[in-house]
């Protein structure tokens, strides 16, 4: 299993309305794709920047392109983020998932 990782910022005052947009977007497109296995969003609020810390799980790099593109390395992004996000980062980070919150692999 691979785990990817997906950082954003947003100001404080936008965090809760930004989440809903997640849930429409980017969230649903996971969810969606073949090979997904799961999402996990943390939040955390610094003042008036909200972080946004998304792991996604997949069962291959396979599954991460259909969801990424040819490029697994890209980070993806929709127009409604341009209201929301204050910096876009251009990659995103893969991780081996070695134990799972269950204790499997």
């Amino acid at each position: 299993m691979i785990a990817r990782t997906w950082h954003g910022v947003t100001p404080s005052s936008k965090a809760d309305a930004y989440f809903d947009v997640l849930k429409e977007s980017g969230l649903k497109e996971y969810r969606e794709t073949p090979g997904n296995q799961g999402v996990i969003v943390l939040r955390r609020t610094e003042g008036d920047r909200t972080h946004f810390l998304l792991i996604t799980f997949w069962e291959s790099f396979d599954a991460i392109r259909r969801f990424a593109g040819p490029n697994p390395e890209r980070a993806v992004y929709y127009p409604e983020d341009k209201e929301f996000l204050l910096e876009f980062e251009p990659t995103v980070t893969h991780y081996d998932v070695l134990m799972s919150p269950d204790g499997s692999r």
